[in-house]
């Protein structure tokens, strides 16, 4: 086939998919490859169409199985690649840092495969796969440039992922990210405020600071308290309203961060810090450098500290080893912390990791039997914790997309300070998306809260404003308007800003 005839495409325009598996680093890696390929004159396929020019996979390969999803994928799309001359298909992430040349091995039509390190050449590497009509692997070793230097096209018009690191120290046993995202590299505290001074500028009011473990931030940079002094100057942002941060390690979270947390209006009283085990003999054989005693006291004084603060955590059940004795040490820790929220997981063997290679790997059957036991805890906790907001009155960030029943009960859903997910009655007025409602819960579910009455009061917001502005550009450009895109530091922002999974690996 000729070069020629694999640079056509269906409808002239080169269209894009970026397909995302994984943590919040991989969304926000998403959302710089999304804004690289838009810089490079690509417009994003319409959702559904399953018509792109360019099929992009951003792998994760935590997970026992993920492989078997690539490639399931992979082989769906092969039939679909060879009757459409010109279509291409890049496979990136930590499946790819990892696994590399058996990709093309494997699904010899995939055109480019490129690791965690180097997103940033997927649009020369797709340019010279068509050109050379092979497939092009480049897989860095280590980081070539901070990726907030990219491009970055944000899903949302009102809340963005800020990185303020990449890669990890850590050397848990159960976790294969270190090995695929290197060591921890901290960006300049300057970089950081200065990009998030732009996105409160573009009309963004909410930010969720971002790393592999975000608490360690500073030690890449010789200042042990650099991340609560990153949180008070957050505070010092005009227009900043809401400011969380996700993951933080147990070992890294000093009394510093919970004063800074606690003393800094715009930063949100919630905490996600994973657990992942409540048992010392089993967190000792995870290398997690905390024990129970140490872990619960953390909650203690967040809680003195901030007592309205909403606490959510990870937990796997099954690590090898694991006892009865083990798994009642877990739900003891489930009850005295009384999470808001648990992600919690199924050990699965990550393969390259210590754990998958450790004796007493536990039965499934035995593992499932715990995990329904854990998740029906954690689900009367939650209930009882969520029941303790009937009657306050909350203030909510108007969220889009996060109500999929909201058209049919007529109500618009918005996060809580503390991010809990509300659900509202829809008044007379028009709200937006990034527009704050004052409302008083009147019900609580496990999962969500309703406020039935009426709205108490609206603010109309800038970040609303963004979002209304970015939707009329969408109505009269679609695919390349759809989000916002900006070229100097990157961007990101999670469609439902989450209380979101580990990104130390586990989700």
């Amino acid at each position: 086939m000729s070069s020629i005839d694999r640079s056509q495409s269906v409808g002239g325009t080169r269209t894009y998919e970026v397909r995302t598996y994984g943590c919040q680093m991989n969304v926000h890696d998403s959302e710089r490859l999304a804004g690289l390929l838009e810089d490079a004159g690509y417009v994003r396929a319409p959702e559904g169409a399953d018509e792109a020019d360019v099929v992009v996979f951003n792998t994760c390969a935590v997970r026992e199985n993920a492989d078997n999803k690539l490639y399931g994928n992979l082989g769906h799309l092969a039939p679909k690649k060879a009757a459409r001359p010109g279509m291409q298909i890049a496979v990136g992430g930590c499946l790819a840092q990892k696994d590399r040349d058996t990709i093309v091995k494997k699904a010899p039509w995939v055109d480019v495969v490129f690791g965690t390190h180097n997103i940033g050449k997927l649009p020369v590497l797709l340019e010279r796969a068509r050109v050379q009509e092979e497939a092009q692997v480049e897989i860095a070793e280590s980081l070539e440039a901070f990726p907030s230097t990219l491009p970055t096209r944000r899903e949302s018009a009102y809340a963005a992922w800020v990185s303020i690191s990449v890669g990890c120290n850590n050397t848990c046993t159960f976790c294969i990210v270190p090995a695929l995202r290197g060591k921890e590299k901290d960006r300049r505290p300057g970089d950081i405020l200065a990009e998030i001074e732009t996105l409160v500028a573009e009309g963004v009011s909410e930010i969720t600071l971002l790393g592999q473990n975000v608490n360690a931030y500073g030690s890449d940079i010789g200042d042990r308290e650099a991340f609560s002094k990153l949180l008070r100057a957050c505070g010092n942002i005009e227009g900043l309203e809401r400011v969380r941060f996700t993951s933080p390690h147990p070992r890294d979270f000093t009394d510093d961060v919970i004063a800074a947390m606690a003393e800094t209006p715009n930063v949100m009283p919630q905490l996600h810090m994973p657990l992942q085990s409540g048992s010392d003999k089993v967190l000792k054989a995870m290398r997690r450098s905390y024990r129970q005693e140490r872990y619960l006291g953390i909650i203690e004084k967040v809680r003195a500290a901030i007592p309205h603060a909403a606490i959510s955590t990870d937990i796997i059940v099954g690590f090898p080893g694991e006892t009865d004795e083990d798994f009642e040490q877990t739900l003891h820790v489930v009850r005295e912390a009384r999470f808001a929220q648990a992600f919690t997981f199924q050990y699965s063997k990550r393969p390259g990791t210590p754990a998958a290679e450790m004796d007493g790997q536990i039965p499934k059957k035995i593992v499932q039997e715990r995990y329904e036991r854990l998740v029906a805890l954690q689900e009367e906790i939650s209930w009882e914790e969520n029941k303790k907001q009937v009657g306050r009155t909350l203030e909510l960030m108007v969220a889009e997309g996060e109500g999929r029943k909201d058209d049919t009960t007529h109500r618009l859903s918005g996060r809580a300070p503390d991010n809990r997910l509300v659900h509202f009655t829809k008044p007379d007025q028009e709200i937006r998306p990034g527009d704050v409602v004052t409302v008083e819960i009147t019900y609580a579910a496990p999962h969500h809260l309703l406020a039935e009455g009426s709205v108490l009061d609206v603010r109309r917001t800038r970040a609303g404003d963004a979002w209304e502005k970015r939707n009329a550009e969408k109505a009269g450009k679609p695919a390349q308007s759809a989000g916002v895109l900006l070229g100097l530091p990157k961007i990101g922002a999670p469609e439902p800003l989450p209380v979101a999974a580990s990104g130390c690996g586990c989700d």
